[in-house]
């Protein structure tokens, strides 16, 4: 017994698993059913009435006939429009309506008082719509119905027509046929079932791969443009930033409407991103345009400065043709590279410098100490001669006075040539740049107290922006670029002071430190972050140069402002992201 409980059992879960189409095709299947029945419905009802007419013993149906069909054109007119108005309970009307058709059909095998084929072929029409619309044991038991019709309409009308039973074989053939229709329809159904599972898994991968690739052309550092037919079909946020158009709010909305299904909001965001192109990079849009479909093209686009912010830089523009004719643009910060090739500077710099370095400092510091070891003999005998009255020993001191400043002279120079291979020192010791997030608003205000404590700095935020940047590095440019500012404002006023702006253009953060000095002379500028070019006797003409290196390193850039109205120089470093503008 067990095995054909497993058999039962299997046959039962078989029924009533999920076997049918999608909503949507069902709907669309089920429409054109309900047209089908409310036409043959029709067509009944005029053929009946056509029938009569023609007939010389009744001019009208009978009153069975006509109130099978009207209702029959009722309900099927009821049921077409039930489609239009409600679908949750879709199976259910094409149940009932399956149904209906069976109950109708035999309704009119029997008033038409004998076996008719043309009626009984129309019920293979309904078999084969309830497997393509139903569940299996739903459709199963349709037919079965069917089928019980038929037999018993052919078992009525021959005992009622006392006449043998030998037309049932007919009857019992047409019920094997509505269940080889039956099959067929089934398995053809099961067939178009798996197509739209295969398909709707298709098309559910298809979607996951594009929300994966609109979130990592979104999330791209290098900007990405795509150009169909003159026309900008897809943009990022990092196009927005590399052109300096990051503080449009279009920019956030569209890459919030990348991924949004609002294919006519998304095109008005690019139309407006394309129009404020043409504007401000009119240029670079129109050599964009200009590449022929199928055609490549490699070149570097100069930044227009924007002004008041000396805001300024290079990208590299790739244009790859695509196989739809279409045009990707790719938009690439040259400062990357530079950054880069500054590494690679550094570290061959200070090997080399590093080794010089250590073979200077060994003489340099014996004769640093000869030259003070000979200053300490000056002043014993500077001691001597003030103890003795001998006129001979204070010749001999003024002989040897002249020396003194000699001596000193030796040990100053000693000092500073120490102080330029220190600097060179610090050059060599530079690791690669280990990068951190910075919030300048909350770092600023402890590097000042750490460092300047009792000088006149000021500072003034305007922003609150983030920085990637290694803070030793930044550290030793700010205190380079105050003390400089100190030194330098002390020679034009009494009263020394430096200030520190800090705020934000676009994608760039912007600080700039401004002193009161005399500033940078205009043959001055081009020299002016070269090694060891100084302006002031005392320094070492590394600082600047040092300071550059280091900004570079953080793919950061350090120049000098000769038309702001102050002693300006401009740090200026990538924003970590656009959301911290305020």
């Amino acid at each position: 017994m067990k095995p054909v409980t497993d058999i039962v059992s299997t046959v039962i879960q078989y029924l009533h698993r999920d076997d049918t189409l999608p909503l949507p095709q069902l709907r669309k299947l089920g429409l054109i059913y309900s047209s089908y029945r409310f036409i043959v419905s029709v067509f009944f009802m005029l053929m009946v009435y056509i029938n009569a007419r023609t007939d010389n013993s009744s001019l009208l149906p009978s009153f069975l006939q006509q109130t099978v069909l009207s209702f029959y054109v009722l309900l099927s007119l009821i049921l077409l429009g039930l489609f239009y108005v409600v679908s949750k309970k879709m199976r259910r009307q094409l149940a009932f309506g399956l149904v209906l058709d069976v109950v109708i059909l035999s309704l009119l095998l029997y008033t038409a008082g004998a076996p008719d084929l043309q009626l009984t072929m129309l019920y293979m029409v309904v078999v084969a719509a309830s497997f393509m619309l139903l569940h299996s044991s739903q459709a199963l038991i349709i037919t079965l119905l069917a089928i019980i019709f038929v037999i018993y309409q052919q078992f009525f009308y021959a005992i009622a027509n006392s006449m043998s039973l030998a037309n049932l074989s007919d009857a019992l053939l047409m019920s094997a046929s509505f269940l080889a229709v039956g099959i067929l329809s089934w398995s053809l159904s099961q067939r178009l079932v798996q197509l739209e599972k295969v398909a709707a898994s298709h098309a559910r991968e298809v979607e996951r791969l594009n929300v994966i690739n609109q979130e990592v052309i979104t999330q791209m550092v290098n900007g990405v443009i795509v150009i169909d037919k003159q026309r900008i079909v897809l943009a990022n946020l990092a196009a927005h930033q590399l052109l300096s158009m990051a503080h449009d709010p279009a920019a956030q909305d569209l890459s919030t409407a990348i991924n949004n299904t609002q294919n006519d909001k998304r095109q008005a965001l690019l139309n407006n991103f394309q129009q404020k192109l043409s504007k401000q990079h009119t240029q670079l849009l129109k050599a964009c345009l200009s590449v022929a479909s199928g055609q490549s093209r490699s070149f570097t686009y100069d930044l227009p400065a924007i002004a008041n912010a000396s805001v300024f830089g290079k990208l590299r523009v790739q244009i790859t043709p695509l196989k739809d004719d279409s045009k990707l643009v790719i938009l690439e910060d040259l400062r990357r590279e530079h950054a880069s090739a500054q590494q690679l500077k550094l570290a061959s710099l200070g090997q080399l410098t590093a080794s010089i370095a250590h073979e200077i400092r060994n003489p340099l510091a014996a004769i640093s100490q000869a030259s003070q070891l000979l200053m300490e003999d000056m002043a014993e005998l500077d001691a001597k001669n003030a103890a003795s009255d001998n006129q001979e020993s204070s010749s001999s001191y003024l002989d040897m006075a002249g020396n003194h400043e000699l001596y000193k002279m030796i040990f100053l120079q000693t000092k500073r040539v120490n102080r330029i291979i220190e600097d060179v020192l610090k050059l060599s010791r530079q690791q690669k740049a280990n990068q951190q997030s910075i919030v300048l608003a909350e770092w600023l205000p402890v590097f000042l107290e750490n460092y300047f404590k009792g000088h006149d700095v000021f500072l003034h935020v305007k922003t609150q922006p983030i920085i990637s940047f290694d803070t030793h590095q930044l550290e030793q440019v700010l205190i380079n670029l105050i003390n400089n500012g100190l030194r330098h404002s002390s020679y034009a006023h009494p009263h020394a002071y430096v200030e520190i702006e800090v705020y934000c253009v676009d994608n760039d953060v912007i600080i700039d430190a401004l002193d009161g000095g005399t500033g940078v002379k205009a043959e001055e500028l081009q020299h002016l972050f070269n090694p060891f070019f100084t302006t002031d006797q005392k320094g070492t003409g590394l600082g600047l140069y040092l300071s550059q290196a280091f900004c570079e390193a953080n793919q950061a850039r350090l120049l000098y402002v000769p038309e702001h109205e102050k002693t300006c120089f401009r740090l200026i470093a990538p924003a970590v992201n656009s959301d911290t503008y305020v």
